[in-house]
């Protein structure tokens, strides 16, 4: 047996010089990894980027937050630093990083602080560690913080130890994809002292902070946490690394246990001693199966689903491989994965081929083990010596009476052909043309059939063709040896081939289930919503089991709808609901074909995300899945599971974001709404009151009449944007298109507004042969309105309003000028938004005009834009296509 193969594989080979390419070009990154706050991260940070930067490497501060610590400070001042990015927030002014400025200044490090942090809206990505991978992206190496609260995973282990939930977290992805990570820990109590020297936090929220989440006993369990966390990394750093480095291994750093379990009812007794010693040794443990050529009967398809079961139960780790030397499989995988230990039990049968392999099969293992410990675990059963020496059983066949019957059917006739041409191919040729027969057989029949094909064969040879012929004995000595040789070899030639054949077609089993994952994978990842992704699972579960499946999901409230797409599955009872909010509370599975409600005709099983429980998939299982089989649809499972989780979990956070925006809307609607209500409304109080409780003089009196007209005309407009916006949500606007004349359109605007423009002066530029237009008069109305209305909003008193009109290539052109203080340039893409104000313009207005007017010219398939005049002031052009104009009617 050769266990030195040590031959790199092709594809992993192209596959690792692929990755370590994409990798070269990225840039590194390097987190400073903490149990909290005031560890010292930020310190530690800069003084190695001190460090970085006497060696002559160029490196910058993208951000760092110094929390007005004195060490940090001193540390900030021997670093260049980019200059922070300032943006306006809900009328406040904040800092942050400038992402692009990095990018520009492209140095080889860059130091940013506190990778959790959530951006000021406004900013190019919501989180900083958005910001990072782009930096990376970029080839620029990085530096940055991180607690262990903020890694996503951990959140509500955090949340549970600390009574805080933890709002700010980054993708556990990022943490294990760093290139390095630096632990900086110190003890709880020398961290609480540094909270009482006002080290962390002044002294009023260094007490705060101590009473509530920096608990000595938070402390410790965080810092355990975090301990844990960078122990596993390590861990798994090593057995990347050996992977690569193609080192045989183990190297025993810590203990990882290796389980061999197969279809025998003495595995389950194997994972129990195996979990309880690997909680003992404080170890992981591994549970591996290997996939043989040799079937299983039903009954060890039953037992080897319970020992992978059980094993999964214990949380081991559970892996497949294939192959008929158990041996170097066993080896291979422990190799691989830096296995310190191997648990096997004591072989408990013999069979025929035992007697011909070359040493048994523990003394195989632990000759070749190497460096890993072999624990060989007994059974409990008293076995005497006269069970030993009878407990010898045969191979199981497993083909059917049929092709016993083509085999020897096959031979027969192979041979009365034979027997007609014998006198003139000779018998030697004869036993090569029944030789290659047999061979053609081990090409698609059982090891059975081979051996009475082989066997047969052998004596028909003997009987009808060795003289002398039609008797079993044999005259030559050469004649003999050649018997025996032929029966030999058509055996073992027979018998070879039908296990290559097997190998073969376990092998592309194997290959079809992966590449089933692979287009089940791609597939998911290009479903745009929840009913495609449905649509795809039930699907590919029907192509590849044969199976009809509902799904159950949660409506993000815990509670139970049904999901199908199949008609004739659509209608659960209430009893099956009812199975169904069961396992979905308790997350095992139940049904039909397991140990819960096994009565029910579906099998239920729980849909389990990393976060979430999405819901629950109820199956109709024909026969119940073993082996193999099991293993592939828990895996796809498993990903349907993923997926669906990681899609209603985007549902969530849009419908949350939809939310806070609605809240947002609604806050500034009703703050806008309520100060410009209440200004008419107190004027046309104030007036009528002061008309009704006092005699004025007739000028007073038409004063304060006017005054009421004036409120009640505002009051009116807000009413009218207001209603006019609602049409436009609804999509209930539908423009009446007609003929209309541009003199009619403006002359009708400028009279209702006659008052606001009494100390502007109106432009109205015209051509003569401007031509009727077909468009919606009353939507243009309510247009020129609102946007001649904002320039006098805008526009300094006694200046220029002009508004221009022309019709060109079948385009209609209004354009509306002021001479007002402009707009910033950050605004003109924001001025149409519904509710946007301009910073700094004077108290009034809704924000809803320019929105509006912005609606009805799209609703006329026209556009609208605004741009700043060379001197001052603003210029809105609207263009909407019309039709040729006719003639006739301008006469």
């Amino acid at each position: 047996m050769d266990l030195t193969d040590d031959r790199p594989n092709p594809d992993e080979l192209l596959a690792s010089l692929k990755f370590e390419e994409e990798k070269s070009k990225r840039g590194k990154l390097k987190i400073f990894f903490g149990m909290c706050a005031g560890v010292g991260k930020t310190y530690s940070m800069l003084r190695t980027a001190l460090a970085d930067k006497a060696k002559g490497i160029d490196i910058v501060i993208g951000y760092v937050e110094p929390h007005s610590r004195r060490e940090t400070l001193a540390l900030i001042e021997g670093l260049e630093q980019v200059e922070r990015k300032l943006i306006s927030y809900k009328g406040t002014t904040l800092p942050e990083m400038d992402l692009d400025g990095i990018l520009k200044r492209k140095p080889q490090i860059a130091i940013v602080d506190e990778l959790a942090h959530s951006n000021v809206p406004g900013c190019r990505h919501n989180k900083r560690y958005q910001d990072v991978q782009e930096i990376l992206d970029n080839g620029i190496n990085v530096f940055t913080t991180v607690n262990v609260q903020h890694l996503e995973s951990r959140n509500d282990t955090v949340a549970q130890i600390t009574g805080i939930t933890i709002r700010e977290t980054i993708p556990d992805e990022i943490f294990e994809t760093a290139d390095e990570v630096e632990l900086v820990d110190i003890t709880p109590e020398e961290l609480l002292e540094r909270f009482a020297e006002g080290k962390v936090y002044t002294p009023d929220r260094s007490k705060e902070a101590v009473r509530n989440f920096f608990r000595k006993g938070n402390i410790t369990a965080l810092r355990e946490m975090s301990l844990r966390i960078v122990a596993d990394r390590v861990d798994k750093q090593l057995r990347i690394y050996m992977q690569q480095k193609r080192i045989p291994g183990p190297w025993k750093s810590g203990m990882h246990l290796l389980a061999v379990i197969g279809p025998s009812p003495h595995s389950a007794r194997l994972v129990r001693w195996a979990k309880n010693i690997s909680y003992t040794m404080g170890a992981s443990l591994t549970a591996l199966y290997i996939e043989t050529s040799k079937p299983l009967n039903a009954d060890q398809k039953e037992q080897l689903s319970k020992n992978l079961n059980l094993a999964r139960q214990f949380g081991a780790e559970i892996m497949t491989t294939s192959g008929d030397d158990i041996v170097k499989a066993i080896l291979s995988v422990a190799r691989k994965e830096n296995i310190t230990h191997i648990i096997i039990g004591k072989p408990q049968r013999r069979n025929i081929y035992s007697l011909f392999t070359l040493g048994n099969f523990v003394q195989k293992l632990i000759r070749y083990s190497g460096n890993i410990d072999v624990y060989v675990l007994g059974s409990d059963t008293a076995i005497n010596d006269r069970h030993i020496r009878h407990n010898l059983s045969f191979p199981v066949f497993t083909s059917g009476a049929l092709q016993y019957i083509l085999a020897a059917v096959i031979v027969i006739l192979c041979s009365v052909v034979c027997f007609y041409f014998a006198e003139h191919i000779g018998y030697l040729a004869v036993s090569f043309i029944l030789l290659f027969g047999v061979s053609i057989l081990a090409t698609f029949m059982g090891i059975g059939p081979i051996l009475l094909a082989s066997s047969l064969s052998a004596f028909v040879w003997n009987f009808f063709f060795i003289p002398p012929r039609f008797t079993f004995h044999i005259g030559k000595a050469e004649d003999t040896l050649m018997f025996g040789m032929f029966f030999i070899i058509a055996m073992v030639n027979g018998v070879l081939t039908s296990r290559v054949r097997r190998q073969e077609k376990l092998t592309r089993d194997r290959e079809e289930r992966t590449n089933a994952l692979y287009q089940l994978t791609k597939e998911l990842a290009d479903a745009e919503n929840m009913e495609e992704l449905i649509e795809i699972a039930v699907n590919d579960i029907k192509k590849h089991f044969g199976l009809d499946v509902i799904f159950i999901l949660q409506d993000g409230n815990n509670q139970l709808s049904e999901y199908s797409r199949n008609p004739e599955l659509k209608i659960l009872t209430e009893k099956e609901m009812s199975v169904a909010e069961w396992v979905f509370k308790h997350s095992r599975r139940a049904g039909k074909y397991t140990d819960t409600l096994p009565s029910n005709k579906f099998t239920f099983y729980p849909l389990l995300g990393n976060r979430i429980k999405p819901g629950v998939m109820a199956v109709k299982h024909l026969s119940p899945l073993h082996g193999e089989n099991e293993e592939f649809w828990n895996t796809f499972l498993t990903q349907i599971s993923n997926t669906v989780e990681r899609d209603f979990l985007d549902e969530l956070a849009r419908k949350a974001r939809f939310l806070d925006e609605s809240d947002k809307l609604y806050k500034t609607l009703f703050n806008s709404i309520s100060h410009e209500l209440r200004i008419p409304v107190t004027t046309i109080m104030g007036a009528s009151d002061s008309l009704l409780t006092s005699q004025h003089p007739h000028e007073i009196r038409d004063e304060l009449c006017n005054e009421i007209y004036k409120a009640s005309r505002r009051l009116n407009r807000l009413i009218e944007n207001l209603l006019n916006m609602s049409r436009l949500e609804s999509g209930r606007i539908t423009p009446r298109i007609d003929w209309c004349d541009i003199h009619d359109l403006i002359n009708k605007v400028t009279e209702s507004l006659q008052d606001e423009l009494k100390q502007f002066k109106m432009l109205v530029v015209i051509p003569d042969d401007m031509p009727f237009v077909k468009i919606d008069f009353g939507l243009m109305e309510q247009v020129l309105y609102n946007l001649i209305f904002n320039a006098t909003q805008h526009a300094p008193p006694l200046s220029n309003i002009r508004v221009k009109a022309f019709y060109d290539n079948r385009i209609m052109t209004l354009q509306v000028m002021d001479r007002g203080p402009g707009l910033p340039e950050n605004e003109l893409s924001l001025i149409f938004n519904k509710f946007h104000r301009v910073e700094g313009s004077k108290a009034g207005g809704t924000g809803l005009g320019l929105s509006i007017a912005k609606g009805f010219v799209e609703a006329q398939k026209g556009t609208i834009i605004v741009e700043n005049r060379q001197n001052g002031g603003a210029i809105f052009t609207i263009k909407i296509p019309t039709e040729i104009p006719k003639v006739d009617l301008k006469g």
